[in-house]
């Protein structure tokens, strides 16, 4: 049986990931819960964001990993999220900004019968160290 995944992404979403990838290269993606646009998922040049062991990997979405702060992640665990783009200008250093989009997250929560069977998280640092990044 195939684990549940944490974060998905909507087909919208990987349109504008592959629009920014030919424009930037590699990319990632954090979530913090911090102030201003913080608690919207920003995309970064791979490497940009300093992970570590306050942040943890939730998988990637279209090739691109995606983090979240420890403590953001707590409010989150028992959600499964799908990155999503909505027009709109954020006020993040998100590479989309430009575009006249934003990053959004959705929401639902994992059934009983998904709890028993989620995709494990690791630490950033974890992450870093079984990439090698």
């Amino acid at each position: 049986m195939e684990t549940t995944k944490r974060v998905l992404v909507t087909p919208e979403a990987i349109e504008i990931i592959r629009q920014l990838r030919k424009d930037h290269g590699e990319l990632m993606f954090h979530q913090s819960g911090g102030c201003c646009d913080g608690s919207q998922p920003m995309c970064f040049e791979k490497g940009e964001f300093k992970v570590g062991g306050g942040d943890v990997y939730l998988g990637d979405i279209d090739g691109c990993g995606f983090f979240m702060g420890h403590d953001q992640f707590e409010y989150w665990k028992h959600t499964q999220l799908t990155v999503d783009v909505s027009p709109g200008r954020g006020a993040s250093f998100s590479l989309e900004i430009p575009l006249g989009l934003r990053f959004i997250i959705r929401s639902r929560l994992f059934t009983d019968k998904e709890l028993d069977n989620l995709q494990p998280v690791i630490s950033g640092e974890e992450y870093l160290e079984l990439t090698n990044i």
